[in-house]
């Protein structure tokens, strides 16, 4: 009897063996697959416009993307990123394994300015594109929206002019900024969070800061749309009041967007609160993980700027 009941223990612990091996295992494999690889693709305009400091659309992304490669408390995620200036190829394979594109370039209006998706307005009848530019969009719409794509649009780059860009704005954004009735002052602001249990928002306070801001936006009434700082200008020389400057957007393909009106004067990118802001409302889109404090990253150096352009 004694005989059996030591082969019984010791078949015991043979099996509680391999269980404990199995689920080290399982965890170690879980954790590997937590690790998973997301590409942040920065398409940033040329350097065509502005005094020294303002619309430093390359030098401001490149900036984020350091801050992103340093952030200190991302954790079970490795972060990629690539800044492309300039137009995009339209093969379109630099967007191909991007987990979200952030956009910050000029508008589409002058000939003389560059959006890295959109050819400038004026080459176009205003309504659409020649047939090889429709094709190359319309791909790139399908891309979006299979892969599900973030789709991040800061400041200058939200004015769109051809119709068919607008389209694809109100399709991917949510919400459109329309000249004339739009606005775009700059001024000192009072930046306020609104609906505060959103992950962008996650140590994010209030703050004031000098900025031109892109606001008074066409927003249809949507559910999907999460309305995220609401802005008051000190001086308020245009008379608009309070304006919401910044929005999340769950699209239905389950891809999402972030959007924010500001981020003009480069030296504001070392307030660590607003940067993180920015940082929060890129990984939402990417669908990366924010931790509960916000993402963090050490204060950049911003005293670089270009020469006056013309």
């Amino acid at each position: 009897m004694s005989k059996l009941s030591n082969r019984v223990r010791r078949c015991a612990y043979r099996v509680l063996e391999v269980l404990v091996l199995s689920l080290a295992f399982a965890g170690a494999h879980a954790e590997q697959s937590a690790s998973e690889a997301k590409k942040i693709l920065f398409l940033a305009g040329p350097r065509d416009h502005g005094f020294p400091g303002r619309h430093e659309y390359e030098r401001d992304l490149r900036t984020l993307a350091a801050s992103f490669e340093n952030a200190t408390n991302l954790k079970g995620v490795e972060i990629k990123t690539q800044v492309i200036v300039g137009r995009i190829a339209r093969d379109l394979s630099e967007v191909e394994d991007a987990s979200v594109i952030v956009i910050n370039s000029s508008s589409d209006r002058a000939g003389n300015e560059t959006h890295p998706l959109f050819p400038p307005d004026p080459s176009t009848d205003h309504h659409g594109y020649d047939p090889e530019t429709s094709a190359y969009l319309n791909a790139l719409n399908e891309l979006i929206a299979r892969k599900k794509i973030g789709v991040v649009v800061l400041h200058y780059a939200l004015w769109a002019e051809n119709w068919r860009a607008r389209e694809l704005y109100l399709n991917w954004l949510g919400g459109l900024w329309v000249q004339i009735g739009s606005k775009n002052p700059v001024d000192e602001w009072a930046m306020a969070p609104v609906n505060a249990e959103h992950p962008i928002l996650r140590g994010v306070k209030p703050w004031t800061y000098r900025d031109e801001i892109f606001c008074r936006f066409l927003l249809p009434n949507d559910p999907r749309r999460t309305d995220l700082i609401l802005a008051t200008p000190q001086r308020d020389m245009q008379r608009i009041g309070p304006q919401i400057v910044s929005w999340a957007y769950q699209r239905d393909d389950g891809g999402r967007a972030f959007v924010f009106g500001g981020q003009d004067f480069r030296d504001n990118l070392a307030l660590d609160n607003y940067r993180r802001f920015l940082m929060n409302g890129i990984a939402w889109a990417a669908h990366i993980d924010i931790p509960n404090e916000g993402i963090h990253s050490p204060t950049p150096d911003v005293s670089d700027v270009s020469p006056r352009s013309p």
